[in-house]
């Protein structure tokens, strides 16, 4: 039997991190007394007031005032002895200290839609500060993949309603995006680096900030390049992979998913039933079933004419005087 995704989570063994944090005498009497309570071994290290070997967890206090906790229970150990014994309610919670970039005002950008037979590309830019973060990470704001429609819907309407955020997205049509699409050279990602690149622009004329993240597409620095056409300076965009993990890239990815849901929600409204999502086998019946009920032209009004799938389609349905699609590329067989 597969995997559940929470089943991966609970397997993932725990990264082993750091936290430092500064502490007058009276507090490093209290981490003491608190450490020690534990029963765990006493070591000596040098310049050091105490420290503490525990099973999954090192404490050192410096004479300098200075703690450092590092280990694979590091968060455990923040929160339950020194927030909650030693310094009282924390002001910066642990994520706030292991990730400080994540609470600097900056954009955040994602897609949706792109893997997807039917409905269009979408791309979202999302600028936000700490404050907005802290409400969103409460609110269960997280990457887009991991959370359901309706909550999807229910968490775009909190990030577009959060005060000093500033909410972009852009997307054609079916109509203009088959068009350009049918373009020779085009390309989708080249297509995809425009719109992350104008709704980025938009957002940064409402509000600036210097820098950004992209959940990354493509090898190619494609949107840093359009970017440039449209005069943007003075603004950094990182790229990397996983970059959801970052909340305003995941409230990006959950503002573009919402936008995604919405325009597939119009076009099975057009259709006449639940247009699937992604690009496997049941859609390929659907896209099958849609051929013989509204014709082979009809096909462009819900679908991304580019990908093999709507060729094989409708060469199957004998339709391809119909509606004339080119033969698509071999696909390349990678040798191991």
């Amino acid at each position: 039997m597969p995997k559940r995704f929470d089943d991966a989570e609970e397997e993932k063994p725990k990264a082993i991190t750091t936290y430092t944090i500064k502490l007058d005498d009276a507090q490093m009497e209290k981490l003491r007394a608190a450490t020690a309570a534990k029963h765990w071994e006493e070591v000596e290290v040098p310049y050091a007031r105490f420290a503490f070997k525990g099973p999954k967890v090192n404490v050192t206090a410096y004479t300098s005032g200075k703690v450092v906790v590092a280990g694979k229970d590091t968060e455990d150990f923040v929160q339950n002895v020194i927030e909650a014994q030693v310094t009282g309610a924390p002001k910066l919670g642990y994520d706030e200290v292991l990730h400080p970039d994540w609470y600097e005002p900056h954009a955040g950008l994602d897609e949706s839609g792109k893997g997807d037979l039917f409905g269009p590309v979408v791309a979202a830019t999302v600028v936000a500060d700490g404050e907005a973060v802290r409400g969103w990470l409460k609110a269960g704001v997280r990457d887009s993949k991991t959370i359901v429609d309706a909550q999807i819907l229910k968490l775009d309407e909190l990030i577009r309603n959060t005060p000093g955020v500033v909410v972009e997205t852009r997307y054609m049509d079916m109509h203009e995006y088959n068009r350009v699409m049918a373009r020779p050279y085009a390309s989708l990602n080249r297509l995809l680096a425009q719109h992350h690149a104008d709704a980025l622009h938009a957002a940064l004329k409402l509000k600036w900030v210097p820098r950004g993240l992209l959940d990354q597409f493509s090898k190619e620095p494609l949107v840093q390049r359009e970017l440039k056409k449209l005069g943007v300076e003075r603004f950094t965009l990182a790229m990397r992979t996983k970059a959801e993990e970052d909340p305003v890239v995941a409230a990006a990815s959950i503002v573009a998913r919402a936008e995604f849901v919405r325009c597939m929600a119009a076009l099975s409204r057009q259709f006449g039933d639940k247009l699937l999502k992604g690009a496997g086998a049941q859609t390929k019946a659907q896209a099958a079933l849609l051929i013989q009920q509204l014709g082979a032209r009809a096909l462009g009004d819900f679908a991304k004419l580019h990908f093999r799938t709507c060729y094989e389609v409708v060469s199957e349905a004998g339709k391809l005087d119909e509606l004339p699609l080119p033969v698509p590329k071999e696909k390349t067989e990678w040798k191991r």
